[in-house]
Protein backbone atom coordinates (compact mmCIF):
# COMPACT_ATOMS: atom_id res chain seq x y z
CA UNK A 1 0.00 0.00 0.00
CA UNK A 2 1.45 3.36 -1.08
CA UNK A 3 0.87 6.25 1.36
CA UNK A 4 -0.51 9.20 -0.64
CA UNK A 5 -1.18 12.76 0.52
CA UNK A 6 -3.68 14.86 -1.44
CA UNK A 7 -3.10 18.50 -0.50
CA UNK A 8 -5.56 21.20 -1.58
CA UNK A 9 -7.56 23.76 0.37
CA UNK A 10 -10.70 22.90 -1.63
CA UNK A 11 -12.83 19.87 -0.76
CA UNK A 12 -14.07 19.84 -4.33
CA UNK A 13 -10.54 19.84 -5.78
CA UNK A 14 -9.55 16.95 -3.52
CA UNK A 15 -12.69 15.06 -4.53
CA UNK A 16 -12.03 15.62 -8.24
CA UNK A 17 -8.43 14.51 -7.83
CA UNK A 18 -9.23 11.36 -5.85
CA UNK A 19 -11.86 10.44 -8.45
CA UNK A 20 -9.19 10.84 -11.15
CA UNK A 21 -6.78 8.37 -9.48
CA UNK A 22 -6.32 5.04 -11.29
CA UNK A 23 -8.83 2.60 -9.78
CA UNK A 24 -6.18 -0.13 -9.56
CA UNK A 25 -3.60 2.01 -7.74
CA UNK A 26 -3.23 0.62 -4.17
CA UNK A 27 -2.93 3.76 -2.07
CA UNK A 28 -3.80 4.79 1.46
CA UNK A 29 -5.04 8.36 1.22
CA UNK A 30 -4.38 11.19 3.68
CA UNK A 31 -5.77 14.66 3.02
CA UNK A 32 -4.38 18.10 3.82
CA UNK A 33 -6.04 21.51 3.41
CA UNK A 34 -2.75 23.44 3.28
CA UNK A 35 1.00 22.95 3.20
CA UNK A 36 1.34 22.98 6.96
CA UNK A 37 -1.01 20.01 7.31
CA UNK A 38 0.74 18.26 4.42
CA UNK A 39 4.16 18.61 6.05
CA UNK A 40 2.78 17.21 9.31
CA UNK A 41 1.52 14.15 7.39
CA UNK A 42 4.88 13.68 5.66
CA UNK A 43 6.75 13.84 8.97
CA UNK A 44 4.52 11.01 10.20
CA UNK A 45 5.44 8.88 7.19
CA UNK A 46 2.00 9.21 5.57
CA UNK A 47 3.21 10.48 2.22
CA UNK A 48 5.49 8.56 -0.11
CA UNK A 49 3.74 10.43 -2.93
CA UNK A 50 1.93 13.78 -2.75
CA UNK A 51 -0.43 15.58 -5.12
CA UNK A 52 0.03 19.26 -4.26
CA UNK A 53 -1.93 22.42 -5.08
CA UNK A 54 -0.14 25.78 -5.31
CA UNK A 55 -2.68 28.42 -4.28
CA UNK A 56 -3.52 27.76 -0.63
CA UNK A 57 -3.77 29.67 2.66
CA UNK A 58 -1.36 29.20 5.61
CA UNK A 59 1.42 27.58 3.53
CA UNK A 60 1.17 27.54 -0.27
CA UNK A 61 2.57 24.96 -2.66
CA UNK A 62 5.83 26.77 -3.34
CA UNK A 63 6.55 27.12 0.38
CA UNK A 64 5.65 23.48 0.93
CA UNK A 65 8.05 22.29 -1.78
CA UNK A 66 10.81 24.46 -0.29
CA UNK A 67 10.16 22.99 3.18
CA UNK A 68 10.23 19.40 1.84
CA UNK A 69 13.61 20.09 0.28
CA UNK A 70 14.98 21.87 3.37
CA UNK A 71 13.95 19.02 5.68
CA UNK A 72 14.95 16.27 3.27
CA UNK A 73 11.54 14.61 3.52
CA UNK A 74 11.33 11.47 1.31
CA UNK A 75 8.31 12.33 -0.81
CA UNK A 76 7.71 12.38 -4.56
CA UNK A 77 5.59 15.44 -5.40
CA UNK A 78 3.33 16.04 -8.38
CA UNK A 79 1.85 19.53 -8.55
CA UNK A 80 -1.80 19.75 -9.60
CA UNK A 81 -2.76 23.40 -10.04
CA UNK A 82 -4.92 25.89 -11.88
CA UNK A 83 -1.98 28.31 -12.06
CA UNK A 84 -0.69 27.46 -15.54
CA UNK A 85 1.79 30.31 -15.96
CA UNK A 86 5.02 29.14 -17.60
CA UNK A 87 6.95 30.64 -14.69
CA UNK A 88 4.87 28.60 -12.22
CA UNK A 89 5.85 25.40 -14.04
CA UNK A 90 9.51 26.41 -14.04
CA UNK A 91 9.51 27.25 -10.33
CA UNK A 92 7.89 24.04 -9.12
CA UNK A 93 10.28 21.92 -11.18
CA UNK A 94 13.20 23.90 -9.74
CA UNK A 95 11.86 23.21 -6.24
CA UNK A 96 11.82 19.48 -6.86
CA UNK A 97 8.34 18.66 -8.20
CA UNK A 98 8.46 15.68 -10.58
CA UNK A 99 5.53 16.79 -12.74
CA UNK A 100 2.91 19.49 -13.25
CA UNK A 101 -0.70 18.62 -14.08
CA UNK A 102 -3.25 21.35 -14.76
CA UNK A 103 -6.59 21.42 -12.99
CA UNK A 104 -9.01 19.81 -13.21
CA UNK A 105 -6.80 16.73 -13.55
CA UNK A 106 -7.60 14.55 -16.54
CA UNK A 107 -7.65 10.90 -15.34
CA UNK A 108 -5.72 9.71 -18.41
CA UNK A 109 -3.06 12.43 -18.00
CA UNK A 110 -2.70 11.59 -14.31
CA UNK A 111 -2.48 7.86 -15.07
CA UNK A 112 0.16 8.26 -17.80
CA UNK A 113 2.20 10.64 -15.62
CA UNK A 114 2.22 8.18 -12.72
CA UNK A 115 3.23 5.37 -15.10
CA UNK A 116 5.99 7.46 -16.65
CA UNK A 117 7.40 8.29 -13.20
CA UNK A 118 7.28 4.65 -12.11
CA UNK A 119 4.85 5.44 -9.29
CA UNK A 120 2.04 3.20 -10.52
CA UNK A 121 1.93 -0.47 -11.48
CA UNK A 122 -1.34 -1.29 -13.29
CA UNK A 123 -0.92 -4.96 -12.29
CA UNK A 124 -1.00 -4.14 -8.57
CA UNK A 125 -3.88 -5.13 -6.31
CA UNK A 126 -6.45 -2.32 -6.37
CA UNK A 127 -7.82 -0.54 -3.35
CA UNK A 128 -11.00 0.94 -4.83
CA UNK A 129 -13.05 0.38 -1.64
CA UNK A 130 -10.75 2.64 0.39
CA UNK A 131 -10.91 5.34 -2.28
CA UNK A 132 -14.71 5.11 -2.41
CA UNK A 133 -14.88 5.53 1.37
CA UNK A 134 -12.75 8.69 1.21
CA UNK A 135 -14.98 10.12 -1.55
CA UNK A 136 -18.17 9.36 0.40
CA UNK A 137 -16.83 11.29 3.38
CA UNK A 138 -15.83 14.35 1.33
CA UNK A 139 -18.68 16.86 1.41
CA UNK A 140 -18.63 19.79 -1.02
CA UNK A 141 -20.84 22.86 -0.60
CA UNK A 142 -21.86 25.49 -3.16
CA UNK A 143 -19.32 28.08 -2.05
CA UNK A 144 -16.40 25.64 -2.12
CA UNK A 145 -17.38 24.39 -5.59
CA UNK A 146 -17.70 27.90 -7.02
CA UNK A 147 -14.43 28.99 -5.41
CA UNK A 148 -12.58 26.05 -7.00
CA UNK A 149 -14.07 26.69 -10.44
CA UNK A 150 -13.01 30.33 -10.13
CA UNK A 151 -9.55 29.24 -9.01
CA UNK A 152 -9.05 27.31 -12.25
CA UNK A 153 -10.47 30.15 -14.36
CA UNK A 154 -8.33 32.85 -12.73
CA UNK A 155 -5.24 30.72 -13.31
CA UNK A 156 -5.90 30.75 -17.04
CA UNK A 157 -6.49 34.49 -16.97
CA UNK A 158 -3.24 34.99 -15.06
CA UNK A 159 -1.31 33.01 -17.69
CA UNK A 160 -2.57 35.37 -20.42
CA UNK A 161 -1.80 38.43 -18.32
CA UNK A 162 1.68 37.11 -17.54
CA UNK A 163 2.41 36.75 -21.26
CA UNK A 164 1.01 40.17 -22.11
CA UNK A 165 3.01 41.97 -19.41
CA UNK A 166 6.07 39.72 -19.17
CA UNK A 167 5.61 39.27 -15.41
CA UNK A 168 4.72 36.64 -12.81
CA UNK A 169 1.18 37.02 -11.49
CA UNK A 170 0.59 36.15 -7.84
CA UNK A 171 -2.77 34.49 -7.28
CA UNK A 172 -4.94 34.59 -4.17
CA UNK A 173 -7.57 32.19 -2.94
CA UNK A 174 -10.82 33.58 -4.47
CA UNK A 175 -13.45 34.91 -2.08
CA UNK A 176 -17.10 33.93 -2.60
CA UNK A 177 -19.87 35.73 -0.70
CA UNK A 178 -23.56 36.54 -1.00
CA UNK A 179 -24.14 40.21 -0.17
CA UNK A 180 -27.07 42.48 0.33
CA UNK A 181 -26.45 45.62 -1.71
CA UNK A 182 -25.65 47.66 1.40
CA UNK A 183 -23.13 45.07 2.61
CA UNK A 184 -21.36 45.03 -0.75
CA UNK A 185 -21.09 48.81 -0.79
CA UNK A 186 -19.79 48.86 2.76
CA UNK A 187 -17.21 46.12 2.10
CA UNK A 188 -15.82 47.84 -1.00
CA UNK A 189 -15.75 51.25 0.63
CA UNK A 190 -13.93 50.00 3.74
CA UNK A 191 -11.40 48.05 1.67
CA UNK A 192 -10.44 50.96 -0.56
CA UNK A 193 -11.20 54.08 1.42
CA UNK A 194 -9.33 57.09 0.13
CA UNK A 195 -8.04 55.31 -3.01
CA UNK A 196 -8.56 56.90 -6.42
CA UNK A 197 -9.85 54.30 -8.82
CA UNK A 198 -10.75 53.64 -12.43
CA UNK A 199 -13.18 50.82 -13.17
CA UNK A 200 -14.24 48.79 -16.17
CA UNK A 201 -17.61 47.04 -16.17
CA UNK A 202 -18.78 44.31 -18.54
CA UNK A 203 -22.12 42.53 -18.42
CA UNK A 204 -22.53 38.83 -19.21
CA UNK A 205 -25.46 36.45 -19.67
CA UNK A 206 -25.94 32.83 -20.65
CA UNK A 207 -28.16 29.85 -19.89
CA UNK A 208 -30.14 31.62 -17.16
CA UNK A 209 -27.03 33.06 -15.49
CA UNK A 210 -26.37 36.79 -15.64
CA UNK A 211 -24.23 39.39 -13.97
CA UNK A 212 -21.56 42.01 -14.28
CA UNK A 213 -17.78 41.93 -14.09
CA UNK A 214 -16.16 44.88 -12.39
CA UNK A 215 -12.41 45.37 -12.71
CA UNK A 216 -10.90 48.02 -10.45
CA UNK A 217 -7.60 49.74 -11.23
CA UNK A 218 -5.70 51.80 -8.67
CA UNK A 219 -4.83 55.16 -10.24
CA UNK A 220 -1.49 55.27 -8.42
CA UNK A 221 -0.41 52.16 -10.38
CA UNK A 222 -1.58 53.05 -13.90
CA UNK A 223 1.74 54.65 -14.94
CA UNK A 224 3.59 51.45 -13.96
CA UNK A 225 1.14 49.38 -16.01
CA UNK A 226 1.75 51.59 -19.03
CA UNK A 227 5.51 51.09 -18.72
CA UNK A 228 5.11 47.32 -18.59
CA UNK A 229 3.04 47.45 -21.78
CA UNK A 230 5.46 49.89 -23.45
CA UNK A 231 2.45 52.15 -23.78
CA UNK A 232 2.81 55.93 -23.54
CA UNK A 233 -0.72 57.29 -23.18
CA UNK A 234 -0.87 61.00 -23.97
CA UNK A 235 -4.22 61.67 -22.33
CA UNK A 236 -7.13 60.10 -20.43
CA UNK A 237 -8.61 58.72 -23.67
CA UNK A 238 -5.50 56.66 -24.45
CA UNK A 239 -5.26 55.58 -20.82
CA UNK A 240 -8.87 54.40 -21.07
CA UNK A 241 -8.00 52.29 -24.12
CA UNK A 242 -5.18 50.66 -22.21
CA UNK A 243 -7.43 49.83 -19.24
CA UNK A 244 -10.11 48.43 -21.55
CA UNK A 245 -7.53 46.19 -23.26
CA UNK A 246 -6.32 44.82 -19.92
CA UNK A 247 -9.90 44.30 -18.77
CA UNK A 248 -10.69 42.32 -21.93
CA UNK A 249 -7.85 39.91 -21.13
CA UNK A 250 -8.73 39.37 -17.47
CA UNK A 251 -12.52 39.42 -17.63
CA UNK A 252 -12.76 37.47 -20.90
CA UNK A 253 -10.38 34.70 -19.81
CA UNK A 254 -11.92 34.36 -16.37
CA UNK A 255 -15.50 34.14 -17.68
CA UNK A 256 -14.44 31.71 -20.42
CA UNK A 257 -12.78 29.48 -17.83
CA UNK A 258 -15.89 29.42 -15.64
CA UNK A 259 -18.20 28.87 -18.62
CA UNK A 260 -16.18 25.91 -19.88
CA UNK A 261 -16.26 24.15 -16.52
CA UNK A 262 -19.99 24.52 -15.94
CA UNK A 263 -20.88 23.97 -19.62
CA UNK A 264 -22.50 27.29 -20.48
CA UNK A 265 -21.85 29.94 -23.11
CA UNK A 266 -21.71 33.52 -21.91
CA UNK A 267 -22.48 36.43 -24.20
CA UNK A 268 -20.55 39.49 -23.07
CA UNK A 269 -21.53 43.12 -23.50
CA UNK A 270 -19.09 45.79 -24.53
CA UNK A 271 -16.73 46.78 -21.70
CA UNK A 272 -17.43 50.24 -20.35
CA UNK A 273 -15.26 52.57 -18.35
CA UNK A 274 -17.47 53.47 -15.39
CA UNK A 275 -15.29 56.13 -13.91
CA UNK A 276 -11.79 57.46 -14.09
CA UNK A 277 -9.91 59.02 -11.20
CA UNK A 278 -12.99 58.46 -9.01
CA UNK A 279 -13.27 57.41 -5.40
CA UNK A 280 -14.75 53.96 -4.79
CA UNK A 281 -17.75 55.67 -3.18
CA UNK A 282 -18.48 57.46 -6.47
CA UNK A 283 -18.13 54.27 -8.49
CA UNK A 284 -20.55 52.48 -6.17
CA UNK A 285 -23.01 55.34 -6.43
CA UNK A 286 -22.94 55.05 -10.23
CA UNK A 287 -24.02 51.41 -10.03
CA UNK A 288 -26.16 51.06 -6.95
CA UNK A 289 -29.40 51.03 -8.94
CA UNK A 290 -28.19 48.01 -10.93
CA UNK A 291 -26.87 46.00 -7.97
CA UNK A 292 -29.42 44.20 -5.82
CA UNK A 293 -28.66 41.23 -3.60
CA UNK A 294 -25.71 39.64 -5.34
CA UNK A 295 -23.39 36.67 -5.35
CA UNK A 296 -19.90 38.17 -5.44
CA UNK A 297 -16.64 36.47 -6.40
CA UNK A 298 -13.56 38.53 -5.62
CA UNK A 299 -10.12 37.92 -7.14
CA UNK A 300 -7.21 40.24 -6.34
CA UNK A 301 -4.32 39.73 -8.74
CA UNK A 302 -0.92 41.25 -7.97
CA UNK A 303 2.25 41.40 -10.05
CA UNK A 304 5.46 40.14 -8.47
CA UNK A 305 8.20 42.78 -8.10
CA UNK A 306 5.72 45.51 -9.04
CA UNK A 307 3.33 47.52 -6.91
CA UNK A 308 0.43 46.70 -9.21
CA UNK A 309 -2.89 45.08 -8.29
CA UNK A 310 -6.07 44.25 -10.16
CA UNK A 311 -9.28 43.73 -8.19
CA UNK A 312 -11.79 41.68 -10.16
CA UNK A 313 -15.36 41.29 -8.94
CA UNK A 314 -17.81 38.95 -10.63
CA UNK A 315 -21.29 39.93 -9.52
CA UNK A 316 -24.08 37.45 -10.27
CA UNK A 317 -27.76 38.37 -9.99
CA UNK A 318 -29.77 36.81 -7.20
CA UNK A 319 -31.83 34.90 -9.78
CA UNK A 320 -28.64 33.26 -11.10
CA UNK A 321 -27.81 31.46 -7.84
CA UNK A 322 -30.36 28.65 -8.33
CA UNK A 323 -29.17 27.99 -11.89
CA UNK A 324 -25.52 28.07 -10.82
CA UNK A 325 -26.31 25.60 -8.03
CA UNK A 326 -27.91 23.23 -10.54
CA UNK A 327 -24.86 23.51 -12.78
CA UNK A 328 -22.51 22.77 -9.88
CA UNK A 329 -24.53 19.88 -8.41
CA UNK A 330 -22.75 17.19 -10.41
CA UNK A 331 -19.42 18.49 -9.07
CA UNK A 332 -20.63 18.64 -5.48
CA UNK A 333 -21.95 15.06 -5.29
Amino acid sequence: MIPLVVCDDSNMARKQLIRALPAEWPVSISQAANGQEALAALRQGLGQVMLLDLTMPVLDGYETLAAIRAEGLPCKVLVVSGDVQEEALRRVKELGALAFIKKPADPEVLRSTLLELGLFDPKATPNAIAQATVLDNLKVNFRDALREITNVAMGRAAALLAKALGVFVQLPVPQVNIFEVSELHMTLTDAMRGERMSAVCQGFIGDGIAGESLLLFHDSEVADMARLLNWQPKDDLETSEMLLDLASILIGACLAGIAEQIDVRFSQGHPQLLGQHSSIEQLIHLNQRRWKKTLAIEVSYSLEAHNIHFDLLLLFTEDSIKRLTNKLNYLMT
